[in-house]
């Protein structure tokens, strides 16, 4: 059976001319080690792109 991931929530409201628009950040909250591990396969992925991308520049 799977844990319930629990999240934090922040919420930002910014007015732009007449309109206000509201921005909901959710955050999961992890235990160090899981986090620790995310971060790294994001970093992986991400510099795998770069990788990928980095001798393409005009």
């Amino acid at each position: 059976m799977y844990a319930q991931t629990k999240y934090r929530s922040e919420i930002k409201t910014a007015v732009m001319g007449e309109r206000t628009i509201t921005i909901k950040n959710l955050t999961p909250i992890l235990p160090p080690k899981e986090r620790e591990q995310r971060k790294r396969e994001v970093e992986q992925k991400l510099f795998d792109v770069f990788s990928k991308y980095a001798g393409q520049r005009a």
